[in-house]
């Protein structure tokens, strides 16, 4: 098999953690992992997440590589599809539906860890996931919008009245009372 991304190199057998193997380029550093192989990780090591966290660094998120075209299965040469990890990043895993099996870019099961997500992977592949994960992204756009008319300070104190407000028993008279 060869490497998706880079096209040329050959995927060579790697583990992402012990116990845990995958495909791997050394070129590019990705890793193609049968889901099969990782649920039965995940299932041999339930407390994966909380004695591995990373510190979570937006900044160092940024940098990790990934692949903007949609790539073609190793295995099958479909054409894969991307799913959004979080709103944190703009990185996507490559899922191919026929054969259940995920290709991370370089740097991908890192940021998977750092999210806490490394033993949650399939979450990614669900369409509420991508929903909340648009939800977020429309959210923090109509903040930006709102933050050229106001300041931060202002943004911060409309939303903690937002809150105050869906948790009052008194909402619809509240707001009625606002609105007139």
């Amino acid at each position: 098999m060869q490497c998706p991304k880079c096209l040329n190199q050959p995927l060579r057998a790697t583990k992402l953690e012990q116990g845990l193997s995958a495909m791997g380029c050394s070129q590019c550093e990705g890793a193609f992992v049968t889901l099969l192989y990782y649920r039965d990780w995940v299932e041999r090591n339930p407390s994966i997440d909380s004695e591995e966290k990373i510190p979570l660094n937006t900044a160092e998120l940024q940098e990790v590589d990934d692949s903007h075209s949609a790539l073609s299965c190793p295995k099958c040469s479909r054409l894969m599809s991307k799913y959004k990890i979080s709103g944190e990043s703009n990185n996507r895993i490559d899922l191919c539906f026929t054969c259940d099996e995920a290709w991370l870019d370089g740097g991908e099961w890192e940021l998977l860890k750092a999210l806490e997500l490394s033993k949650k992977m399939p979450l990614v592949f669900t369409e509420q996931w991508q929903k909340k994960l648009q939800k977020q992204a429309t959210q923090q756009a109509r903040e930006q919008r709102l933050l050229k008319f106001i300041s931060q300070q202002d943004l911060d104190e409309v939303k903690r009245i937002r809150q105050w407000l869906a948790e009052h028993p008194n909402k619809e008279q509240l707001m009625f009372f606002v609105n007139q």
